[in-house]
């Protein structure tokens, strides 16, 4: 008997803080602006997605010692613009990055609860790490973690935050004004927590919010990240999006849930995913070309060469072939608070192997680095791009996908208007939310609060 079509799952990453995003785009807005946020959030909500996603760097990226301005540099406050854009939406899940390392659980948990409150049951949070000294800089604490510690941290973090949120059962105001009563349990919020990285106690100010505790996500694509999100995640961004390597992550995630007693459907896999929509597979392709080029302007190139070479390439012209020189080895000092120079761990062989595609296809710096980097996930008219992601989705290649348009804030507004009801009229995309929270457009179940299932056989 063949299985029923799985329903897919789609979200909107407001695009920014990296070269993808062409803010140089005679359509492109304005990234701090709160009617870019306001418009990008109607047209999810619009085209009934579960969620949108605010990603969050604690510092601005440097390369040479200056700021990387060709990326989007700068961005308001995560916690600030989701719980405004809460005013203007009705149904959209909420979520952002809130990163483990330099913040605290106390404070976190009162941000994601009053978020939660806010909303009517939407926050959801990408747990994520700190991997750099650079960016600790920014911090008392200051300096970074080993990516061990950094996991272990952010799962006494996730943890402690879980005993913050369960402080609370939901049934602790009375509100009796006939009896004079307003708080039936005097010991509501009391909490106690104690790991080798925490050692808090006290009163949780917060009453439980409608999800009791916000949706966690999770981007980690190492061997930790893997089972961080397998133990703990009820979502993982994954940047997989082809149907080889898709399967090939979501079975391994989703293998190792029996482990943590969990079933496959407590974790979705949502890689991120770009697009071009033309009127035919030809323009759009033709598009596709015309978008790459403003994403990898010559000066782009080069520094994208910089990062793997790790030294200064600036006297190169980008039309030009690759230095004869090679990347010195080492620690990257030319590219500061850059994530995406952690995948070069043999600069080397790298060099070599782009040295022979560049061979091979005559490319020059700037035809090679739009080569190597990022293409867009799907590329066509709207029947080709919603075919393709069915059938990534009915494969088990993800179970949706994170959408980052390259231009703000109008970038989703086509996918919604011509994607979104051909998913609708094959039955595999939900024609109106079903439920008030995240947690129901997930088909997420409730979380057990800690401490339940003690209590019940006390």
């Amino acid at each position: 008997m063949s299985r029923p079509p799985k329903q897919i799952h789609l979200a909107a990453h407001f695009p920014g803080v990296n070269n993808t995003t062409v803010w140089s785009d005679p359509e492109a807005g304005s990234h701090i602006e709160f009617s870019s946020f306001a418009h990008f959030a109607r047209t999810a909500e619009r085209g009934k997605f579960d969620f949108l996603f605010l990603a969050e760097g604690l510092r601005l990226r440097e390369q040479n010692g200056q700021i990387y301005d060709l990326d989007v540099v700068g961005r308001p406050d995560t916690f600030t613009v989701l719980a405004a854009l809460a005013a203007v939406t009705e149904r959209l899940g909420l979520t952002g990055t809130i990163n483990s390392t330099f913040n605290e659980p106390y404070e976190v948990a009162r941000q994601f609860a009053s978020l939660d409150h806010l909303s009517d049951g939407r926050a959801g949070w990408n747990v994520v790490t700190s991997w750099d000294a650079f960016t600790g800089e920014n911090f008392r604490r200051g300096g970074f973690l080993a990516q061990e510690h950094r996991y272990r941290r952010a799962s006494n973090f996730l943890r402690a935050t879980w005993e913050l949120f369960d402080s609370w059962h939901g049934d602790e105001i009375v509100a009796d004004a006939a009896a004079g009563v307003f708080l039936g349990d005097p010991e509501a919020g009391s909490f106690e927590h104690h790991d080798e990285d925490f050692d808090i106690a006290g009163r949780f100010t917060v009453p439980r919010s409608p999800q009791g505790r916000p949706v966690i996500l999770q981007a980690g694509d190492s061997e930790e990240g893997r089972e961080f999100a397998a133990s703990s995640a009820d979502a993982i961004f994954s940047r997989h999006s082809t149907l080889t390597a898709g399967q090939a992550f979501y079975a391994d995630v989703k293998g190792r849930l029996a482990r943590y007693g969990r079933t496959h459907d407590e974790l979705l896999i949502l890689p991120a995913a770009t697009f071009v929509l033309g009127d035919t597979d030809a323009q759009a392709q033709e598009l596709a070309h015309e978008v790459r080029l403003a994403q990898v302007s010559g000066q782009t190139a080069i520094k994208f060469l910089e990062q793997l070479w790790n030294r200064d390439l600036s006297g190169y012209d980008p039309d030009g072939p690759l230095p004869e020189i090679d990347p010195v080895a080492g620690e990257n000092a030319v590219s500061r608070g850059r994530a995406s120079v952690r995948y070069h761990k043999d600069p080397l062989a790298i060099a070599r192997e782009w040295r022979d595609l560049a061979a091979a296809k005559n490319l020059s710096i700037r035809e090679l680095i739009i080569e190597v980097t990022g293409r867009q996930s799907f590329v066509g008219s709207p029947a080709t791009v919603a075919r393709q992601i069915n059938d990534l989705v009915q494969a088990d290649a993800a179970d949706g996908f994170i959408l980052v348009p390259h231009v703000t804030p109008g970038g989703l507004d086509r996918f919604v208007d011509a994607v979104v009801p051909l998913l609708q009229e094959r039955g595999v995309y939900r024609a109106d939310y079903t439920g008030p929270t995240l947690r129901h457009h997930l088909g997420l179940a409730e979380p057990r609060r800690a401490g339940a299932a003690k209590e019940a056989g006390s």
